[in-house]
């Protein structure tokens, strides 16, 4: 009995190694060995990085630099004070700008090196590698150069160059708009799009009109100086001008009553609301004027010359933003929504810091021009007007009617019509 038992365990044991090895030749026969994939380390490259900051600073900013100023301003888009200025504040108030030494003290890149590379993907639209071979950046450290910078430029220099106008500003405006003929008139609004080369598949329909490619929108108001007062970045390309102008936070602050309020005459008539130049799409309310389709008559064709000529102010302002930057008017390549807005917000700001650097060499109108002449001293800014107005309902709804006026439109066209017949007409016949 004894013996039948341990027969039996032993069977039990071949078989269940038996088994074992079966399973085995089984699973190696589905799950056949893989070798490793073999570690590709990173290679290093030995770029020089001193060497690279000091080719850079002996060609534009050594005391004898190999350079001339004019061709500095062609390559940076701005001038070198302007360029130095933005480049100590971004050194000083972005820590990723500041130049440390690594683990066995040796240097880094320098903020000139960092600054330079942001700003040349900007001007020339170039991939982020381009600049490696003059400034010695790799790829990934020219992209996040260039990522850190807009977001410096942003924060430390927004709130002062993409302002809503102040009183100050406002009067400015319209003394100029009241030379240029319209009273009234503090700048041009229009909308501009920027084509999104990787915009997601599954976004394509919602950022593409027609048979075109995807964009986004950007609407904007302009001066006649081409300073950005408003810049609304981020509708889908999909949307017409009126459908991002029912977006739009262009006239939040005269809804909720922050605004300056304003008073000029034309033709005699007295009016409280300024307007914007734009073309025939958007609405007639009293804070749009638009050019005549068809204009019937000479006042009517001299009306209509003067205010296409003075809308274009918007148009010329994308046109410089897009030729001084050139990655706002080449393709987006970024595939993040938020970093392509930053991007075009940084834009703006460095053009408007650029107009503001360059205005005494465009002077447009002096000055003086303003206290003398027809019809100087109309246009005013109610400075003890308050602006501390309880935003309720009530109070938006009764603004919300003031600047949907369409006869209050209807009338200032005709007093406008009017008023550049009598300060024109004379030269136009």
């Amino acid at each position: 009995m004894s013996n039948w038992s341990s027969d039996q365990e032993v069977d039990d044991i071949v078989e269940e190694e038996v088994d074992s090895i079966v399973e085995m030749i089984q699973y190696n026969y589905t799950h056949p060995y893989v070798p490793p994939a073999p570690i590709i380390r990173r290679v290093h490259i030995e770029r020089d990085r001193e060497e690279g900051h000091t080719r850079l600073w002996n060609d534009y900013f050594s005391d004898n630099p190999t350079y001339t100023n004019a061709m500095f301003r062609r390559r940076f888009r701005m001038n070198k004070p302007l360029f130095l200025r933005i480049v100590t504040a971004i050194e000083n108030g972005v820590p990723y700008f500041r130049q440390r030494r690594d683990a066995t003290g040796r240097l880094g890149l320098s903020a000139l090196q960092k600054c330079t590379a942001a700003i040349r993907l900007m001007a020339y639209g170039y991939t982020a590698d381009a600049v490696d071979e003059y400034l010695r950046l790799a790829e990934t450290t020219s992209h996040k150069c260039l990522l850190h910078f807009v977001e410096g430029v942003i924060n430390l220099f927004g709130d002062e160059y993409l302002r809503r106008p102040t009183p100050e500003d406002l009067q400015r405006l319209l003394n100029i708009g009241e030379h240029r003929g319209f009273p009234g008139m503090i700048g041009s609004i229009d909308c501009m799009h920027w084509e999104w080369k990787n915009c997601p598949t599954a976004w394509k329909g919602q950022y593409t009109r027609g048979s075109g490619k995807p964009s986004i929108v950007l609407e904007a108001v302009a001066s006649q100086d081409l300073w950005i007062w408003h810049a609304f970045f981020g509708p889908p390309g999909s949307l017409n001008d009126i459908n991002v102008l029912d977006r739009s936070p262009v006239f939040d602050d005269i809804l909720e009553g922050r605004a300056p309020r304003v008073r000029y005459v034309v033709n005699g008539r007295q009016y409280k609301m300024a307007y914007y130049l734009t073309d025939g799409i958007y609405p007639k309310w009293a804070t749009f004027i638009q050019s005549i389709t068809l204009p019937r008559g000479r006042k009517a064709k001299l009306f209509d010359q003067w205010q296409e000529g003075c809308r274009k102010d918007v148009e010329r302002a994308f046109g410089v933003l897009q030729a001084r930057f050139a990655i706002v008017k080449n393709p987006a390549l970024f595939w993040d929504k938020g970093k392509i807005g930053k991007i075009m917000r940084a834009s703006i700001i460095l053009h408007n810091m650029i107009v503001e650097d360059e205005r005494h060499d465009y002077n447009f109108y002096d000055p003086a021009e303003f206290h003398h002449g027809e019809g100087s001293g109309s246009s005013h800014v109610d400075l003890s007007y308050s602006t501390d107005i309880p935003t309720n309902l009530h109070n938006m709804m009764g603004i919300r009617n003031d600047v949907h006026d369409t006869q209050m439109h209807d009338l200032l066209q005709k007093d406008l019509i009017e008023h550049i017949w009598q300060k024109f007409g004379a030269t136009a016949q």
